[in-house]
C-alpha cells in the first residue's frame, strides 16, 4: 500500500477541532468538565518543574486562580491559529492533561508541540500515544512540514518519549532555565513530514518499510490511531480568545 503525504494546504485550518481516538487515549476539544483534571495537573509540583512553569520549589502555591484557568481553557476551542486538545484516559475516564500544536509559522509550514500529563496519566504509555496522535494529525491533516519542541535536561523521560515518536535532536539551548538556583539546558528536537511519512511515529520499526510502501507499519498506525474515524468540530464563530503568549508560562517540555 503506497503512502503519500497530503498536499500542503496554503493555510492549515486550526478552527477545526478534531476528536482523535487511540487505544489508550482520546484527544478532543476541551469542555468545562475537564477543568478539575487540568487544575490537578497545574498544581502538581513535578509538572510545574518539568515544564519550566516555575523557577523554584516554593512557587507552585502562587499559581493563578481557578477563574483565570477556567477562562483560558474555555477559550481554547475558539483559537484560529493553534490546536489545544484534552487528553482523555480511556481506561479510567477523565481528563489527565493536554496536547498542543502552537506557534504556527505560516511561511515555513511549521509549528511547536508540547504535552503535559498530570499524576493520574503518567507511567502507562498515554503520553507516547497522545504524542503520536497529535503529531500525526499535524502532518496528515494540517499539512505541516516541521514540528519542533524543547525539553529540559532534567526531564529525560520526556526526551525518550519524543525519540520513540520520531523526534530528533537538533541542538542545545544552554542554561535557558533557572531552577532551584541552577541553570538548566534545554534540548531542541524536531520531526519532519518526510520522516513521519517513513515511520509514522514508530522509528524503531521503520526498517519494515520499502520506499513508497507503508506495509505493516501503516496498518499498525491505523490500528493504533484510527480505530474510529477522526471527528472534527468546526468553529464558525471564531474569536481571538485570551492572548496569553506564554501558555500559562509552560514551555513545550512534556510530563509523562
Amino acid at each position: 500500500m503506497s503512502w503519500h503525504n497530503p498536499p500542503v494546504a496554503q493555510t492549515p485550518d486550526f478552527s477545526v477541532k478534531p476528536t482523535i481516538t487511540g487505544e489508550k487515549v482520546v484527544l478532543r476539544p476541551f469542555t468545562e468538565d475537564d477543568l478539575p483534571g487540568m487544575l490537578q495537573m497545574l498544581q502538581d509540583p513535578e509538572t510545574l518543574k518539568l515544564t519550566g512553569t516555575v523557577h523554584d520549589d516554593a512557587e507552585p502555591a502562587s499559581l493563578a486562580e481557578e477563574t483565570r484557568l477556567r477562562d483560558w481553557y474555555a477559550s481554547r476551542n475558539d483559537q484560529p491559529d493553534r490546536l489545544d486538545l484534552a487528553v482523555i484516559d480511556r481506561a479510567r475516564g477523565g481528563c489527565v492533561g493536554e496536547a498542543v500544536l502552537n506557534e504556527w509559522e505560516p511561511s515555513n509550514h511549521s509549528c511547536s508541540f508540547r504535552i503535559a500529563l498530570g499524576p493520574a496519566g503518567r507511567g502507562r504509555g498515554l503520553g507516547t500515544e497522545a504524542t503520536r496522535l497529535i503529531v500525526g494529525y499535524g502532518f496528515e491533516q494540517l499539512g505541516m512540514h516541521r514540528i519542533s519542541l524543547e525539553v529540559y535536561s532534567f526531564n529525560p523521560r520526556a526526551r525518550r518519549v519524543y525519540e520513540k515518536a520520531g523526534f530528533r535532536v537538533e541542538g542545545v539551548l544552554r542554561e535557558s532555565l533557572r531552577y532551584g538556583g541552577q541553570w538548566i539546558d534545554a534540548t531542541m528536537m524536531s520531526i519532519l513530514a518526510s520522516e513521519w511519512a517513513e515511520h509514522h511515529g514508530h522509528p524503531s520499526q521503520s526498517t519494515r518499510l520499502k520506499p513508497g510502501d507503508a506495509g505493516p507499519l501503516r496498518c499498525d498506525f491505523q490500528a493504533r490511531c484510527q480505530p474510529a474515524q477522526v471527528q472534527a468540530i468546526e468553529r464558525r464563530d471564531e474569536q481571538p480568545g485570551l492572548n496569553l503568549e506564554n501558555d500559562q508560562g509552560r514551555s513545550s517540555s512534556g510530563v509523562f
